[in-house]
């Protein structure tokens, strides 16, 4: 799985190959095709993988005492990614836009890269006491994935920093 997301973060799922896969895992490519039939059956497989990554990121979150500075940790999580970001973009922003250029079960499953953040940071929200807890969820990731968009365009990973700093602040005010 991290050969498969590797290579489709760094080239984009059209340019991957099976084969690539293979090679990148170190494993024989009929290894590669007797567990994924087809490259969606891998691409699906390296979903639930970023998902379970986003999950266990979110639950070590848990440790921090309030919601308030648990949403700040999300903050600084995305900050300590700014230079891959600005390199290649966020890798679950980036796949979700690749797929969303598909109307299939893959388009359907990427869009878990976005809603369990967001979920959990409308969550987090609410815990706050924040009726608009919606809004301010889809405010907040959206902020992190047009950063990483700019970042990555304009390869400059300091528009993360100053980003997350704005962010924080933002957590504060509220």
């Amino acid at each position: 799985m991290e050969g498969t997301r590797q290579l489709v973060y760094q080239q984009g799922l059209e340019r991957t190959t099976l084969a690539e896969v293979a090679q990148a895992a170190d494993v024989p490519p009929g290894n590669v095709y007797y567990y994924f039939k087809t490259k969606d059956d891998l691409v699906d497989a390296a979903i639930d993988a970023h998902v379970r990554e986003i999950e266990a990121m979110l639950a070590s979150l848990e440790r921090h005492r309030t919601p308030r500075t648990r949403l700040k940790a999300l903050i600084r999580a995305f900050i300590e990614q700014r230079d891959l970001a600005a390199e290649r973009g966020c890798p679950h922003g980036s796949l979700c836009q690749e797929l969303d250029k598909r109307d299939d079960a893959l388009q359907q499953a990427a869009r878990r890269l976005i809603e369990v953040p967001l979920r959990w940071a409308q969550n987090q929200f609410s815990l706050m006491g924040r009726r608009d807890a919606e809004d301010l969820a889809v405010a907040l990731i959206s902020a992190y994935q047009g950063v990483s968009l700019l970042a990555n365009t304009l390869r400059d990973p300091d528009l993360m920093l100053r980003e997350g700093r704005r962010l924080e602040r933002w957590i504060d005010s509220l």
